[in-house]
């Protein structure tokens, strides 16, 4: 075989090998991987690439550390200031603390040296500072329609961490408790969400960061509430005596920020509070504080959160 005949072979060759190369993959979907190993995640403040199974993690979102925590997938960072009793594991000194939920450490977070950042509402505003650092994706959770939101997050986070199968499986369960707190939940009467902080109420209704009561479980709203997303309206004693709701569920702000210790109960134990049906009936729950306020949408904490409905709901 003559000299120029290899040369033209080899030449060939690795014109095909090439093109092969380029051919791999798809295009046009979200979330698409790519053949260089990494996948297009689109998030609240655009897309980007991020490799897939990155091996160094930080999560400024507490569902999003939730739901890391169900894959199995190691996180490397995280803010540990008041980590709730599920997540306290996280704490450990062996994990880069960086910062607040509000408040990156961007000294720690650079020296840290992620290959991936995820953020959420509270950290929002930190997006193109910490993009300097490391590829970051904001998988922050909308409240007019949090399931949706919530699927299409883990769905995100199974396909970077290659868990679809188990993410499937998880949402498959929750459809299903959903779906039956939902047909029962009409029936158990009206309800009224109120947050304690400081001694203040404040009351969410539909649409707002608690409608999945509401938007998703089914739960009749006692009243009107003009206060959506993460801004309730702010209400007294006599408001919830007027709106008389079945069924009072209480999120103590204080004790989910570590404050203080169940001040709930105290504001709420008023001659008004107790007239309502709600009380009359023993029907005010007290909501697991750090699960509503701080953890919200992860495979674990969703779950338990619409199990606490569920249980209201089977009281009635």
């Amino acid at each position: 075989m003559s000299k120029k005949y290899l040369l033209t072979f080899a030449a060939t060759a690795a014109v095909l090998a090439l093109t092969a190369c380029g051919q791999s993959g798809t295009v046009g979907a979200q979330d698409q991987e790519t053949a260089s190993g990494t996948v297009s995640i689109t998030h609240a403040q655009g897309t980007q690439d991020v490799p897939v199974n990155p091996k160094k993690v930080y999560t400024f979102d507490l569902g999003v550390l939730d739901t890391l925590d169900v894959l199995e997938v190691p996180v490397a960072g995280v803010p540990q200031a008041n980590l709730p009793e599920a997540l306290q594991e996280y704490a450990s000194k062996d994990l880069t603390n960086i910062g607040t939920m509000k408040e990156p450490d961007f000294e720690a977070i650079s020296a840290g040296a992620p290959d991936l950042i995820i953020i959420s509402g509270r950290t929002a505003g930190s997006y193109a500072e910490l993009s300097k650092i490391a590829p970051t994706i904001d998988l922050s959770v909308d409240a007019k329609s949090p399931i949706e939101s919530f699927k299409t997050v883990s769905a995100s986070l199974g396909k970077i961490f290659d868990k679809e199968a188990v993410v499937a499986e998880k949402i498959k369960a929750i459809d299903a408790k959903i779906a039956d707190t939902n047909t029962k939940a009409p029936a158990a009467g009206t309800g009224l969400i109120v947050l304690t902080s400081g001694g203040e109420l404040t009351a969410y209704g539909a649409g707002s960061r608690f409608g999945l009561i509401h938007d998703v479980l089914g739960v009749p709203t006692a009243t009107d509430v003009k206060g959506e997303g993460s801004h309730g309206e702010a209400i007294s004693h006599e408001f919830i005596a007027k709106a008389n709701p079945g069924s009072l569920y209480v999120i103590d702000r204080d004790v989910a920020t570590g404050e203080s210790a169940g001040a709930a109960k105290a504001v709420l134990d008023n001659p008004l509070v107790k007239g309502t049906d709600a009380a009359k009936n023993d029907r005010i729950t007290y909501l697991e504080p750090a699960s509503w306020y701080l953890v919200g949408y992860g495979l674990n904490n969703v779950d338990a959160m619409v199990g606490a409905i569920a249980g209201s709901v089977a009281k009635a």
